[in-house]
């Protein structure tokens, strides 16, 4: 299984922002199909007592195809999003892209249609600089 080409980043980036890295890759097992996420992490949220623990699918859209990226990226969270649902509802999942594709290929009318109706959480990453930009819920 070969890690995204900015897997490291957005990595450091979670890390910088206090979360801890409890999975990479993140494993899920529904019946005898296996498949793994990029990263699960978890945050203590000191304020409420709670833990916050989410799973990222790490994207970095640098093939020739960006649609075709976006229609595999699409396609692997809506899976992801079923078997955390079945395993650990409690973990969000986020699709991480890098923000030269957020604000362009992302303001897409059709691809925000999509993220809408797929109810897609999106991670916005700075790639030179291993930094988060946005979450968007």
């Amino acid at each position: 299984m070969a890690k995204d080409l900015y897997h490291e980043a957005v990595k450091t980036a979670l890390q910088n922002e206090g979360w801890a890295i409890t999975h990479d890759p993140y494993p899920i097992k529904i019946g005898s199909i296996r498949m793994f996420i990029d990263l699960g992490a978890e945050q203590v949220i000191a304020a409420e007592k709670a833990e916050a623990k989410i799973a990222v699918e790490i994207k970095s859209f640098v093939d020739e195809s960006t649609i075709s990226a976006f229609h595999e990226a699409i396609g692997q969270y809506d899976n992801y999003s079923l078997a955390l649902e079945d395993e650990e509802p409690e973990r969000q999942l986020y699709l991480a892209v890098p923000q030269r594709v957020y604000e362009s290929f992302f303001q897409e009318p059709f691809v925000q249609k999509v993220v809408q109706r797929r109810s897609v959480k999106i991670i916005v990453y700075q790639v030179e600089q291993p930094k988060l930009i946005l979450w968007k819920p």
